[in-house]
Order: C-alpha cells, then sequence, then structure tokens
C-alpha cells in the first residue's frame, strides 16, 4: 500500500511540475526575447523602447553564417521574410504605426501579448491589405480620440511585441523590401501628423 501511495505523489508532482512548464514556459521565453531585443538587437546593440528596427542586410543573406551569441534576436531566421522586430510601451501614450503601400506584397505585423504569449491582432496582407495605411495602437485604459483616418489597434496590456515579416521574392529582391520594411515606423501620437 506504501508503494501505491509514493507513486500517486510522485504522480501528483510529476503533473504540476509539467502543468507549470506549460504555464511560464512561454513567459520566460518572451522574458528573454526582450531582454535580447533591449540590450542586443540584431547584435549590433539595443533596440530602444517604442522603435521598430529591421534586420540589417548582410544578416538577411547570411543568417547562420553571421549567428553569434550577441545576435539571439535572429535566432532561427528564415531565407524567405525580412524580419522587423520591437516592444511597445503603452503607458505614456499610443503610438501610430505607418504601413507603406506594400503593392501587392505579402507583410504581417504581429502585435503579441507578452504575459500570455498570445496575438491579439495583425496588420497586413490578410488582414488589412497591401495598401498604404496608419494604426493607432492604444493601452487597455486609453480614452482618447482617434484620429480620422486611422484604424485604432486596442492593446490588451501596456507591453506589446511587434514582429514584422516582409516577403523577398528573390534574391534580387532584398533591397526593395528591405527599403519598404525601413518605411514601417511608430511615432508616438503627440507628435504624429497625417501623411507622416
Amino acid at each position: 500500500m506504501q508503494y501505491y501511495q509514493h507513486l500517486l505523489i510522485i504522480s501528483v508532482v510529476a503533473v504540476v511540475a509539467w502543468c507549470l512548464v506549460i504555464y511560464f514556459w512561454p513567459r520566460l521565453l518572451l522574458s528573454v526575447y526582450k531582454r535580447a531585443i533591449l540590450a542586443k538587437g540584431f547584435g549590433d546593440g539595443p533596440i530602444p523602447v517604442n522603435t521598430l528596427y529591421t534586420q540589417p542586410q548582410k544578416l538577411f543573406a547570411e543568417p547562420l553564417a553571421l549567428q553569434t551569441a550577441s545576435s539571439p534576436a535572429t535566432a532561427g531566421t528564415n531565407h524567405d521574410t525580412l524580419l522587423t522586430v520591437g516592444w511597445l510601451d503603452l503607458r505614456k501614450e499610443p503610438l501610430v504605426l505607418h504601413v507603406p503601400d506594400m503593392n501587392g506584397r505579402y507583410y504581417s505585423v504581429q502585435f503579441t501579448d507578452p504575459s500570455k504569449n498570445t496575438n491579439f491582432a495583425y496588420v497586413g496582407m490578410r488582414t488589412t491589405g497591401t495598401g498604404a495605411g496608419d494604426f493607432l495602437i492604444t493601452s487597455p485604459a486609453w480614452q482618447g480620440t482617434i484620429p480620422t483616418g486611422v484604424t485604432q489597434i486596442s492593446s490588451p496590456v501596456k507591453a506589446v511585441l511587434v514582429i514584422e515579416r516582409t516577403l523577398v521574392e528573390s534574391d534580387s529582391d532584398v533591397v526593395t523590401a528591405y527599403d519598404l520594411s525601413k518605411q514601417i515606423r511608430l511615432t508616438p501620437l503627440s507628435q504624429w501628423k497625417p501623411g507622416q
């Protein structure tokens, strides 16, 4: 009987441990990713909060050859999409995301709630089309006026992980894709002007 009691205790401990791993693992990974973005970026220095940073063309061309311990943001990078990342802090004010006219090109801007590791919004070919647009990213408590012609993205949290991907169709397309990615930008609402 004592053997079965020990077996039951071990089983319960194992199940609880597994549940804790499942619950905390995504948060742990995003915490590491946040520190990697804010401290090391793509290996050439920190990426400031509330800015977007596109991986350098050289790193995109040779992601594995140039991979080092100092460039953790690009681990697992593929050769089909150019990566742009950012960490947003919406406590002070909303941010306006501007995307250029992508002229039919596939792109996706993913907004992730880091506390739950869930995506809560997308801007891109499949959701908003490929035309130019402006999107107001607001915190849950924000109570302001949405500017005319701007679409609101209401975040469930005050901190947001942004990952943007732009399709690269061929080696000769890298420069065009890179130029488009660099035109995707964030501006604090208090500094934003229409057509900016």
